[in-house]
């Protein structure tokens, strides 16, 4: 029998081929796999690398200094540290044209969750009524996930937005900032009308795992775990290895199926690093790809077999809102780097349409570049840091997320004039949004009051789309088959053995991160299909 042939290496990818192999079936994985290098001084905290290395602004900010945002940028907080470089290296073949949507992608082993926070949330009943499927349906495979990984996470007040399930650890320690906000919080619950705080789910161990080891609290999250505390797609990647019938095909930039005349997927073509063509035989294939790349592949392959470029509709992805704030109650303090540096806390909001909930992530500012906040500060470059130094310990950001619905003027198409073939996106936001947007960044400046911070007007971010990389919606799931839709176990309705594990197959897309709802519904289907 020919292989399983799952094309990417992300979250949805790893966790399908586990389970796959888990039940028998021999898995080939295709990837372009980008790889980063080993981690310095892995001993060291954040503190004791700026001691003890040669060229610690190398490392922190790269040869180039690529990972400055310099004075004058208007726009993100954050550049990606200089260590995670691969994870957005790309392949010449891959092109986009984009309206009203800024891509990213990945090629990297382990895709862009090599690069995400951490941040575990299920999709509660809500969340999946759009969906083919009942929250019992998956939540087996968030709990068996959440054991595979590590997901810490407590019953508290956000248990009502974020399900409960098996599997969970203990949360790892608060810093002070993040102590001191819950502590607020737990005082006068009862004046934030419905908004609630808790403790993140995030994608860490709390204690030893195997070869992976509890978070020391080094300080070093953002440029790389050395301990793999912090969980990546990679780790499992590497669980799949140890797997006699996996094979991992390295440096493969896969173009197009081939399928026969009864619909039936036969074989896989890629390029290699050399432009070399490939061809794999494959039982089923899997795309994995994330959302934008397994809709090229399928986009390519039925112009291939039929001359025509169907237009896939409904591409989703959650607008971001960057909030920065000082919390009046830490100004003075020291501020400590050996902490865990990710979202520690969670914010669950009432939106005022239909009362759905908006997520809020806070994270406690420690270890990350001061430099982009600096420059917005009204002084001069000296008294800006000066001021810096007083309230750092008072920082923090809240990333807020809102939701989106699938409609049919996002679409992602195939510009079939160019060569290679492009990929065209074309999105507008939901009619009213800008209206929507600034009655909620009201809604969490009051509610920022309320645990006494402050969170300036001048430098809320409200972030482009596909800024957050939450891309979904382009070939839903479907009760009912139709072309260009996929069933619940998705599985193509228009080829036999063809399945879509990623983004692709979302009908909604709630106001939360989707990597942990993503590695679950990729193992509960290939539990289904195997």
């Amino acid at each position: 029998m020919d292989p399983v042939v799952v094309v990417g290496s992300g979250a949805s990818g790893a966790h399908f081929a586990l389970m796959a192999l888990e039940k028998g079936r021999r898995v080939v994985m295709l990837d372009v796999g980008h790889a980063g290098g080993s981690h310095v001084n892995p001993a060291d905290t954040f503190a004791g690398l700026k001691r003890n290395l040669q060229d610690p602004a190398e490392y922190f900010l790269g040869k180039q200094y690529e990972s400055l945002v310099m004075p004058g940028h208007h726009g993100e907080y954050y550049a990606f540290p200089p260590g995670k470089a691969h994870v957005f290296r790309n392949r010449e073949e891959s092109g986009y044209q984009a309206d009203g949507f800024s891509p990213l992608q990945s090629f990297a082993t382990g895709g862009l969750a090599e690069a995400w926070t951490g941040g575990c949330y299920p999709f509660n009943q809500t969340d999946l009524a759009s969906f083919p499927f009942p929250y019992g349906d998956l939540a087996p495979y968030y709990a068996r996930i959440a054991r595979r990984i590590g997901v810490t996470g407590v019953t508290d007040d956000l248990s009502q937005v974020f399900p409960v399930h098996e599997g969970l650890s203990e949360p790892l320690e608060l810093d002070d900032h993040a102590a001191t906000l819950l502590q607020t919080y737990s005082r006068r619950r009862s004046k934030f009308n419905g908004a609630l705080l808790g403790h993140a789910r995030v994608a860490v161990l709390s204690r030893d795992a195997g070869d992976r080891k509890a978070c020391r609290y080094c300080g070093r999250c953002l440029w790389g775990c050395p301990t793999r505390a912090f969980y990546t797609p990679s780790i499992t990647i590497d669980e799949c290895r140890k797997y006699p019938g996996f094979e991992y095909v390295q440096g493969i930039y896969v173009d197009h199926f081939k399928a026969d005349s009864g619909g039936r997927v036969r074989s896989v073509v890629g390029h290699g690093a050399s432009g070399a063509t490939h061809e794999f035989p494959a039982d089923s294939l899997v795309l994995a790809a994330g959302t934008l790349g397994s809709s090229r592949i399928f986009l390519e392959s039925i112009y291939r077999d039929t001359g025509k470029a169907p237009e896939l509709r409904g591409l989703m992805d959650n607008r971001q809102v960057l909030m920065p704030f000082v919390n009046l109650r830490m100004l003075g303090r020291r501020w400590n780097p050996d902490t865990y540096q990710y979202h520690q806390l969670a914010l669950a909001v009432k939106s005022g349409a239909g009362g759905q909930y908006l997520h809020g992530l806070i994270t406690t500012l420690k270890t990350a570049l001061t430099h982009p906040l600096i420059q917005t500060l009204p002084f001069d470059l000296a008294s800006s840091a000066a001021v810096f130094r007083n309230v750092h310990a008072a920082l923090g950001m809240v990333n807020i997320n809102f939701p989106d619905y699938r409609r049919d003027d996002n679409v992602v198409a195939l510009d079939t004039a160019s060569t290679p073939h492009k990929v065209v996106i074309h999105y507008h936001p939901e009619p009213g949004e800008s209206a929507m947007l600034r009655e909620n960044i009201s809604r969490f400046r009051g509610i920022l009051r309320k645990l006494g911070c402050f969170a300036p007007g001048s430098t809320i971010h409200v972030r482009p789309k596909g800024a957050s990389v939450h891309y979904s919606g382009t070939v839903p799931m479907s009760s009912e088959p139709a072309p260009l839709t996929c069933s619940s176990q998705g599985r193509s309705h228009d080829f036999q053995n063809l399945y879509f594990v990623d983004g692709t197959s979302f009908p909604y897309l709630p106001a939360k991160n989707l990597t942990f709802t993503l590695m679950a519904n990729a193992a509960r289907i290939a539990d289904l299909a195997f």
